[in-house]
């Protein structure tokens, strides 16, 4: 059987959700999903077909959304209220008109803008948000409580926000020991729990291997790497973390206690998603841009995804079937991904609303939609 794949594409207008069930030959796209909502990360359960999608703004409030059937149909759970709810309640009789239901108040008030990110581990799952925050659901998110043990963490009033503000943009976890979490917020760094979220600590060190580093870091000294992380992925059964910073490319050994520059190689040190094969730990993906003020889109704008098969220590770049010249579009920090097929597939979306696909590991890219709204987040369920 050729198996079920399904990409899960946040974006500004709802979320897309594109099915293959011939071998990733052809794509089914259904969607808006969610209400039309902004959804900045979805993730599904491909053992029950569950799926869940985070997001919200100032209009909507921040809220995360389930489906039971596989995308059919969805409720809500709101975490925060938005402008929304209050003119609602102020005008009962256009809500009744339009037929929305009055508005509730939602446990966090109004003080969670939007929701960032999502994370899954046995019975729990986690939302990060903006400002910077993490929250959990031991109840399939029906209810969320407050993670103190991070969001009153000693630093948090140091912590800067980056471009897009102060986020909690990325949640790792571990099947193995599902007491151990890892999050990246912009622009505070890395930080690990290894009780479950009572107590964290902040990671992020260079590593002493090299006394001169490949570019410049604005960490204490030069002793760490840059707080402004973009995106992370942990290597399943392992303590390998590898992290796309706002100033390079970095791989951590030890659970990210300290961080390897493996940035030599690559045209950029700038960029935002970065993905890791599910069965080669050796193997990741990035797609540099041409930097922070240079307009954020590919070097030369020239699109490409660049391949280590060796954990960092080399690159290559591959752009088959990618546009090669005129290509101005951006590539969000959780905006690519991989599937979980024997071959596996590589995904990735832009804001000029395209996915593209490879089902040889970057060799060769094809578009399998376009026409999408601004692309947020690429995820897949494989089943």
């Amino acid at each position: 059987m050729a198996g079920t794949v399904r990409v899960l594409a946040g974006t500004t207008k709802g979320l897309f959700v594109l099915t293959s069930t011939d071998g990733r030959k052809t794509w089914d796209v259904s969607g808006p999903l969610c209400g039309g909502w902004p959804i900045n990360h979805a993730i599904g359960d491909p053992d029950t077909g569950t799926l869940w999608a985070a997001g919200g703004g100032d209009w909507h409030g921040a809220g995360v959304w389930r489906s039971d059937d596989g995308g059919a149909t969805w409720v809500l759970s709101k975490l925060s209220n938005g402008q929304m709810d209050k003119w609602l309640a102020a005008e009962p009789e256009m809500a009744a008109h339009m037929g929305l239901p009055m508005p509730t108040p939602a446990p966090f008030g109004e003080s969670i803008k939007t929701l960032w990110s999502l994370g899954r581990v046995g019975d729990r799952l986690y939302a990060g948000s903006k400002p910077a925050g993490l929250y959990e659901s031991t109840d399939g998110g029906d209810s969320w409580a407050a993670v103190d043990g991070l969001n009153n963490h000693p630093s948090g009033p140091s912590w800067e926000p980056g471009g897009a503000g102060l986020v909690l943009h990325t949640i790792l976890t571990d099947p193995d020991r599902p007491e151990r979490l890892w999050v990246g917020i912009s622009a505070a760094g890395v930080f690990a729990s290894e009780d479950a979220g009572a107590t964290w600590e902040r990671r992020n060190r260079l590593s002493n291997e090299a006394a001169d580093h490949a570019h410049d870091h604005p960490g204490a000294c030069g002793h760490e790497i840059g707080y402004c992380v973009h995106n992370m992925q942990r290597v399943a059964g392992s303590d390998l973390i590898y992290q796309q910073n706002h100033h390079g490319v970095y791989r951590s050994n030890d659970g990210g206690r300290s961080w390897d520059d493996i940035t030599a190689g690559l045209p950029s040190t700038f960029g935002f998603p970065i993905a890791v094969h599910p069965g080669d730990p050796q193997t990741l993906w990035v797609l540099p841009l041409n930097g922070d003020t240079k307009g954020r889109f590919p070097p030369d704008a020239r699109a490409q995804v660049w391949r280590s098969r060796d954990g960092g220590a080399s690159w290559q770049g591959l752009g088959q079937g990618l546009p090669d010249k005129n290509c101005f579009f951006t590539v969000l920090r959780q905006a690519m991904a991989t599937d979980q097929m024997a071959a596996p597939g590589v995904y990735f979306g832009t804001n000029s609303g395209s996915i593209f696909a490879s089902v040889d590991e970057g060799d060769a890219w094809h578009e399998i939609t376009r026409h999408l709204p601004t692309v947020l987040c690429v995820e897949t369920v494989t089943a």
